[in-house]
């Protein structure tokens, strides 16, 4: 993905424009603390705080106790959710509350997702509630995300006194305090960097007080207390399950916003382990709520389906029998899928959906155990092996269907055309459908292009995207291996928030030459070298904004001279689940800081020594996956030179 101004835009447009090429300082300078809450009655918010002492949501009240130094052990850190019954679904267990009113479903309040909440005061009279849970947050987890949606409502109407309040705790350290001051029409997210508290078992607690009169009401929803980061999974064969292909048919209704069918997955298991279940990952169940999916599976064959799990976007599937290392099984489903309105990676613009991460696909387990981490909208969640796949989209004639794969369109019942798309080795699969402008060109190098336009993108715009496209693929190709996907699809809608987004061989844009410069640059750092996307986001971030630099001729001497990291806790490598909760530094460090630490390297390695470190190593992880540790190895075998410091220096953990 290559945020827009909504998510800060990236790297080259952002923070490096006009900087004078110096080498990253070892000691940066003084860490500006991020708040990510603020509080309209002026009450800063405390913040769990950082190893080195900075906090990272604001500044520490008055009295406020100091989070306990973060647990030293090394433990492997298994990505999860740590908050049981984080959206009240499931009853009252394993939380306590002041009173049986607090988690409730009842009449005055609604829900942020489900049907039930926890509604905190709202009497109108001296009252105070309390609620509560004991969570532990694992040794060796290097990030902690806390997140929750808060709403209040109040019968004050004063605008300058706090006369009702909601405190929010982990531990003894106040996370943040809000009042009748802060009420709100709808819920707003809030979120935390707990990561000082890895290794520990505290009490997440909320408490609300009301004083003699006038009501304020506390809704609280949906919380959340992500943990991941402290290893890299080993690049072996326990990666499972291995060697995926997908087989699909879906029609869709007149508008092709609703398409229904049937998926199966055939497997294998590469672990020494047996493999018992597996999970289904349905990304786009992000976009709705746990009663009301965008994306349905029933009627599980091959195994039995268990609960859905983080926020509904995970599916167990018990397999009939247990596969021993080397066997193969099949899961088939009955599949519906809902786009929902909004110029989205998964959403429809007017008469044009755009179908992304739709498709149900395996999640991967190897060495940290299964990968089941959240849906991120800041960037990307997904991890996936390479796979094959056959889809067979059925649609009216009038709309067109650019897809991953090479695609074959087939006459169907009245009116409808059958799209037939096959692609291999694909880490994904994602469409549109709509009245498109298509037009269609042949690179240099002979890969064949389409570029699909929305209404509204001129012709000259939709001729300078192809000319763009055409040029970037015999960039990419000839620096890091010749593109494998036969044709490339390129959906330009100028409505898109998100500036560009990436799939195999179909990607969406804005009309602008650097978006899809990098977003075809993907097509290798993501698609043909996977990563974790969660827990490694600058794989393939850094690595494409380099790229990107390459192919558009500029050399990153911009780079560096206004660098300034927010805290000592801030990590080029760091995963999404710390950028979720400091998402305003997630572009300037992980594209921006990202891709100027691998230009250092250039000049550190030479030219002709990088070209070729990157060429090899996409080659040897051609359709594999890379991770953090391997890149470091590999760099370091290209050189003489210790590059210990260089890795310290830049912020490059793993």
């Amino acid at each position: 993905m290559r945020p827009t101004p909504r998510k800060a835009l990236a790297a080259s447009a952002l923070t490096l424009a006009a900087l004078a090429a110096v080498s990253l300082p070892a000691t940066p300078a003084a860490a500006t603390p991020e708040r990510t809450v603020s509080v309209a009655s002026g009450t800063a918010p405390a913040a769990a705080v950082a190893p080195d002492g900075i906090t990272s949501t604001g500044v520490a009240a008055a009295g406020t106790a100091v989070a306990p130094a973060r647990a030293t052990a090394a433990d492997a850190c298994t990505p999860a959710q740590v908050i049981t019954n984080a959206g009240f679904e499931s009853g009252v267990s394993p939380w306590t509350q002041s009173s049986t009113s607090v988690i409730t479903s009842r009449t005055g309040q609604s829900a942020h997702g489900g049907t039930a909440f926890a509604w905190l005061d709202g009497v109108g009279g001296t009252h105070t509630d309390t609620l509560s849970q004991s969570v532990t947050i694992p040794a060796g987890c290097s990030a902690a995300g806390l997140t929750f949606w808060l709403h209040i409502d109040t019968a004050e109407t004063t605008s300058s006194t706090a006369y009702d309040k909601l405190t929010a705790k982990i531990g003894t350290t106040t996370l943040a305090t809000y009042s009748n001051l802060d009420k709100n029409t709808g819920y707003v997210q809030k979120s935390f960097d707990v990561s000082a508290f890895a290794g520990q078992t505290v009490s997440l607690s909320f408490t609300g007080t009301e004083d003699s009169s006038l009501q304020s009401s506390f809704v609280l929803d949906d919380l959340a207390l992500n943990t991941s980061g402290g290893t890299t999974p080993p690049a072996d064969s326990t990666r499972t399950p291995a060697a995926p292909s997908y087989t699909v048919s879906l029609t869709s209704n007149t508008a092709g916003t609703v398409w229904t069918g049937h998926e199966s997955a055939t497997f294998t298991n590469a672990s020494s382990t047996a493999l018992g279940e597996v999970y289904l990952r349905l990304w786009d169940n992000y976009h709705g709520t746990c009663t009301s999916m965008p994306i349905a599976v029933s009627n599980v064959t091959g195994g039995t389906a268990g609960a859905l799990s983080v926020g509904c976007t995970a599916l167990q599937v018990t397999l009939a029998s247990p596969l021993a290392q080397g066997q193969s099984a099949t899961i088939g489903f009955d599949l519906g899928i809902t786009v929902p309105s909004g110029a989205d990676r998964f959403g429809y613009d007017g008469a044009f959906s755009f179908i992304g991460n739709a498709l149900p696909l395996l999640a991967v387990k190897d060495g940290a155990g299964w990968h089941l981490d959240p849906y991120t909208n800041n960037g990307e969640s997904f991890y996936s092996l390479a796979a094959d796949f056959k889809v067979t989209l059925d649609h009216p004639t009038t709309l067109l269907v650019p897809a991953t794969g090479a695609s074959v369109d087939t006459a169907g019942g009245s009116g409808r055309t059958v799209t037939t798309a096959t692609a291999t080795k694909v880490r994904d699969f994602a469409w549109a459908a709509g009245p498109f402008s298509k037009i269609s060109g042949t690179s240099t190098a002979g890969t064949p292009i389409n570029v699909y336009s929305v209404t509204g993108i001129s012709s000259a715009n939709a001729q300078s995207m192809l000319t763009t496209a055409k040029t970037a693929v015999d960039a990419h190709s000839s620096r890091f291996g010749a593109y494998p996907y036969g044709e490339l699809d390129a959906v330009i809608d100028n409505s898109f928030w998100f500036g560009g987004m990436e799939y195999p061989g179909f990607v969406l844009d804005l009309v602008s030459t650097t978006a899809l410069t990098h977003e075809i640059g993907h097509q290798w750092f993501y698609g043909i070298v996977g990563d974790d996307e969660y827990n490694s986001p600058w794989l393939d971030e850094s690595f494409t904004d380099y790229a990107t630099d390459l192919a558009l001729g500029k050399t990153g001497t911009s780079c560096w001279s206004s660098v300034s990291w927010a805290s000592s806790a801030e990590k080029i490598t760091n995963s999404m689940a710390y950028w979720d909760t400091h998402s305003s530094r997630y572009s300037t460090v992980v594209y921006g800081y990202g891709k100027c630490a691998l230009h250092d390297l250039r000049r550190l390695l030479g030219d002709t020594a990088m070209a070729k470190l990157l060429k090899d190593y996409a080659t040897s992880h051609w359709y594999g996956v890379s991770t953090t540790a391997e890149f470091k190895a590999a760099a370091q075998a290209a050189t003489t030179t210790d590059l210990t410091s260089f890795w310290t220096t830049h912020r490059i953990e793993g």
